[in-house]
Formats: C-alpha cells, sequence, structure tokens
C-alpha cells in the first residue's frame, strides 16, 4: 500500500491508540501528479524515476504540433490538453472512440494520444480502426498511448495495436511532452 500511495506521490500515515484498540490509516494524495515544471516541493517520492523539467527545446519542439487527446475521463483528458497547451500545441479533445474517429478525419492532427481503458471501445481498438484508414485519411498518425495499464504484456499490446509510444499514468509532463515531440519530429520528417 505505502509504495503504491508513494507511486502517487502521496504520503500515508497510521496511528492507533493502543493494542486492540483498531488503528487509522490516513492517505494523502495530491490533486494532480503532472507537473510542467520541477518545483522543488512537489518532485515526486517514487523511487524508480525522478521528476524531470521540460526543457525549452522540447517545448519548442512540440509548438504548433496538432495533438488529438482521448480519454473518456474528463479530468485526465483536461489535463493532459493543459500540459500540452502549455508549450503551445493545439489540442484537440475527445472522449470515446467514436468521437476521435471523427475528430482524426476532420482536423488530422499531427499525433495522437489516447487512453488504453475506455469504455465500449478501448484504446486498441481505436489504433486498429485507425491504421485500417488510408494515409490520406490520417491511418499513419503517430500515437501514445497513456494508461495506467504498465505491465510488459500492456506495452506489447499497444505496440501490436499500433502506437509507438507507452506511458504510464500518473504520468509526469516531461515524459509526455518528450514523446509528443519525438513523435511530432517523425511526422514532419515524413513529409
Amino acid at each position: 500500500m505505502k509504495q503504491l500511495v508513494e507511486m502517487h506521490g502521496g504520503t500515508i500515515r497510521a496511528k492507533s491508540p493502543g493494542l486492540r484498540q483498531g488503528a487509522t490509516f490516513t492517505v494523502s494524495l495530491p490533486l494532480t501528479v503532472v507537473h510542467a515544471d520541477v518545483v522543488p516541493s512537489l518532485i515526486r517520492r517514487h523511487r524508480a524515476s525522478a521528476t524531470v523539467p521540460v526543457t525549452p527545446i522540447t517545448r519548442d519542439q512540440i509548438e504548433g504540433l496538432k495533438v488529438l487527446v482521448v480519454d473518456d475521463e474528463p479530468d485526465a483528458r483536461m489535463l493532459v490538453k493543459r500540459v500540452l497547451e502549455d508549450c503551445k500545441a493545439i489540442v484537440i479533445v475527445a472522449a470515446s472512440v467514436a468521437e476521435a474517429m471523427e475528430r482524426l478525419v476532420t482536423d488530422r492532427p499531427d499525433v495522437l494520444v489516447s487512453d488504453i481503458g475506455m469504455p465500449e471501445e478501448d484504446g486498441y481498438a481505436l489504433m486498429r480502426r485507425v491504421r485500417a484508414l488510408s494515409p490520406e485519411q490520417g491511418g499513419q498518425t503517430p500515437a501514445v498511448a497513456l494508461t495506467a495499464y504498465a505491465r510488459a504484456e500492456d506495452r506489447m499490446n499497444a505496440v501490436a495495436a499500433g502506437f509507438q509510444h507507452h506511458v504510464a499514468k500518473p504520468v509526469e509532463a516531461a515524459e509526455l511532452i518528450a514523446m509528443v515531440a519525438s513523435l511530432g519530429r517523425q511526422k514532419v520528417t515524413r513529409r
């Protein structure tokens, strides 16, 4: 439990009045765990990684990129939108696979960022539908899977479905921005 809480940037405390009198556990989690810039008091306590600042070069690389963000959770969708817009990306949002397919064809994004776990159709289904499109319709749009599913098997499934990158939630802004920037550069190179 402690590791899980710390992975999300939180803390956990236990208190008991004595033997056989029960215990109270207090879990504190931050409202958001995505930080655009490093602030010393907000550094994640995750032992495997440290918060990395977003470099000006990386910010410049996504400026003007059109990014389609797909997530059924409004808060998660708006958080990713805010992070990308802070770097001057043009962000289009969709709450479902059906809406994402419409936006893909009409808005022609440079990069797609999609959650995997969505009701009705998931992110894997979205990528299979995208990859079935012709290049002119957006079938080769570079894509990032943004998901709480973080096992090796999940990464392999994401790549097999057609995603180029897999980013585990909770995501650090610098990591997401770097992935979007790298895919945006690939798209510009292919044109």
